[in-house]
């Protein structure tokens, strides 16, 4: 017979419009479905307490669960937000109350793993930080709809100017909108190191503007102008909640291809105690950047990585090509390497997954990154590479000799 550990808890089954709970007590089970208006959330709670319930697991359907959890955190009762595919039912018996039923057995004899659920300070960060990302997205695709637009009027200034939305090609744009026909006075507005491409200007700024298209155009600047404000503002908020994290910031500053926002997304991810993860295969796993085991009858199928922290994965990624990107580094040589033979994307992948594990080890021992420089691998496998590069110069008709160099 299983130990049952907790005498008393509870097991909520959440939906977007009702969460239906089985409370177990030495008594029995008592089942009660709630609706998810806060008033009726507060209900739910009363009834937790009012059992002497210690311990209350559900499942992390969505977003549906973080009301409950919030409640229950204020109250100080231990909340269990565990992974749907540890806790499916037997199939054929699938209601709102047998899922609550299995979860809370499951949670009596203490057969559930929780979830990893950071501190109230920590997610709002992470929902500031998740925020700004997605207004940086929104801004690009904007950029990318206004270049749309120009294209579609025969102005090339993307062909010339970097960035169509700096100082220059705002005020170039606005003129346009104003109704400016010289192309000639238009590139006059260039400053700083555009000035030297005047004449190129000229030429990229001839074109066919429509009234729609002006319109657009000074709708889309609008919007980009509003998103910058908001980005600003953002990046202030979370510069003050980032104060008490500024060593962890620099040292994980010091990674090739992980810049100061970068690392502010990576610490509002994960935190700075990696204590909560027993090694960097867990976080790992946890963030979705390990590979999947799928193995039958001895043949190694789909490796594929696992789901996990989608926000997170994504700036490990962004953050893998931008290592790729620099130079006599141990990052950009691995990139290298396995992009020649499984493709850019999976390198990426890969790299990421190398940041995460080198982060998580910079704040567990408070180290800087330490460069292990870009001949790395060629120097553990300095036998293998001299024996490769004889033979195919053998094979190519060559007699070679080598002597060691002074």
């Amino acid at each position: 017979m299983v130990q049952k550990l907790y005498e008393r808890c509870c097991g909520l089954d959440v939906h977007k419009k009702s969460v239906t709970a089985c409370i177990i007590t030495p008594k029995g089970k008592d089942i009660e479905t709630f609706g998810t208006m806060t008033e009726e959330l507060f209900a739910l709670i009363e009834l937790i307490k009012s059992k002497g319930c210690t311990h209350v697991a559900m499942e992390s359907t969505g977003v549906y669960w973080k009301p409950i959890y919030n409640l229950l955190e204020l109250e100080e009762i231990e909340a269990l937000v565990v992974n749907a595919r540890h806790i499916k039912a037997v199939p054929g018996r699938k209601t709102d109350v047998k899922d609550a039923e299995w979860i809370a057995d499951l949670l009596q004899h203490g057969l559930l793993t929780n979830s990893y659920i950071p501190d109230r300070d920590q997610r709002e960060l992470r929902e500031l930080v998740r925020y700004r990302k997605s207004l940086i997205h929104e801004r690009a695709g904007e950029v990318n709809r206004m270049q749309k637009i120009l294209e579609g009027c025969n102005i090339k200034l993307a062909s010339v100017a970097t960035d169509i939305t700096g100082v220059s090609g705002k005020a170039m744009l606005k003129a346009i909108i104003d109704e400016a026909a010289d192309p000639a006075v238009i590139a006059k507005l260039a400053k700083g190191r555009m000035k030297n491409k005047r004449k190129e200007l000229e030429k990229a700024l001839i074109g066919l503007v429509g009234p729609h298209q002006k319109m657009i155009l000074s709708a889309q600047l609008k919007h980009i102008d509003f998103l910058d404000e908001q980005i600003k503002e953002l990046d202030r908020e979370i510069g003050e909640r980032m104060h008490p994290f500024e060593q962890e910031l620099e040292l994980l500053d010091t990674i090739p291809g992980v810049g100061r926002r970068t690392s502010e997304e990576i610490v509002a991810e994960i935190g700075t105690d990696m204590g909560q993860f027993p090694s960097h295969g867990h976080i790992s796993s946890w963030a979705g950047m390990s590979p999947g085991n799928n193995e039958s009858a001895g043949k190694r199928k789909s490796g594929r990585t696992t789901k996990g922290n989608k926000s997170l994965r994504a700036t490990l990624v962004i953050a893998a090509r931008s290592a790729a990107r620099t130079k006599n580094t141990y990052l950009s040589s691995q990139y290298h390497r396995i992009a020649a033979r499984r493709g850019a994307n999976r390198a990426a992948v890969a790299v990421g997954h190398t940041i995460l594990v080198i982060a998580y080890h910079i704040l567990k021992k408070h180290q800087p990154y330490i460069e292990l420089g870009a001949n790395y691998f060629d120097e553990r496998k300095k036998n293998y590479v001299v024996n490769n590069a004889l033979k195919r110069l053998e094979s190519l008709g060559f007699k070679v000799t080598l002597e060691a160099a002074a």
